[in-house]
């Protein structure tokens, strides 16, 4: 059972992309942000499903935005550039920092969006797929990340949000998510790490975990997921997207994973 970030959970046994999809959709995507105003400049990255809302919604709120994906198409706007790549390599990360520096100055947020999500038995996992996995779950945004945070660090002021999976908190035997809820997990506890580490530098570090989003026409994909949510219905990329401009304008929240699941987390 082949899942992405965009669609964490599933009904077992029920495939709802395969492995070209997922890869295109949200192996690349994420997004890293910085507010245009009083001379300061964004940057953003991202590309489809919840990363093209995230950049939709930041330049709502007046970012400038550059986005990045294996596939994604060119653009050069005032407010808009796109660098396309693979987020789980190293330059990647570096030819985002350096096109956001380039046009605007400071990067100002960073959000990593990037995931992959396979759920099957933990003994049934193999190699290629840790390897897909933990390249860019982990990888992705250790790179990004530790090109963002040491730029944040000389201008004493910023912020990193980190895109996780509610299944870290809450394990379900029917849906077995090891690899998953291994790296999403590392995401959940470097968000705390990285908070305290950077506090005194002016950088907040948090998270949002989400349940099942809604992030494609297909009903028949969604079947019984809205029951997995207390609240009895699917979470929509708005939901996300209003999430994590809540924490980048909650200035005195740090170290913070915020649910965005329906109530999935706090219990059934």
């Amino acid at each position: 059972m082949l899942k992405t970030d965009d669609n964490p959970e599933g009904v077992d046994g029920k495939v709802f992309a395969d492995i070209e999809a997922a890869i295109v959709t949200d192996r690349y995507a994420f997004t890293a942000s910085s507010r245009r105003a009083g001379g300061q400049r964004t940057v953003t990255c991202g590309s489809q499903g919840i990363g093209a809302g995230l950049v939709s919604g930041f330049r709502r709120e007046g970012y400038a935005v550059v986005a990045t994906s294996r596939s994604i198409g060119a653009a050069d706007e005032d407010d808009y550039v796109t660098v396309r790549g693979d987020i789980a390599e190293a330059q990647t990360a570096r030819n985002v920092v350096e096109q956001a520096l380039n046009r605007f100055a400071r990067i100002d947020c960073l959000v990593n969006n990037a995931g992959v999500f396979i759920g099957k038995p933990f003994t049934d996992y193999t190699l290629d797929e840790y390897a897909l996995i933990t390249s860019v779950n982990l990888a992705g945004s250790f790179h990004l990340t530790q090109f963002v945070i040491g730029l944040m660090a000389t201008q004493s002021s910023g912020h990193v949000v980190n895109i996780t999976t509610s299944l870290v908190d809450k394990a379900n035997s029917k849906r077995p998510t090891a690899l998953p809820a291994l790296t999403k997990g590392g995401l959940a506890a470097v968000t705390r790490s990285l908070a305290i580490e950077y506090a005194s530098r002016g950088i907040r570090v948090n998270a949002v975990a989400l349940g099942v989003i809604r992030t494609r026409d297909d009903p028949a994909s969604y079947t019984g997921m809205a029951d997995l949510h207390p609240l009895g219905r699917l979470g929509e990329i708005s939901d996300v997207v209003d999430g994590v401009l809540y924490l980048e304008r909650a200035t005195f929240v740090t170290g913070e994973t915020l649910h965005i699941d329906g109530g999935q987390a706090a219990g059934a």
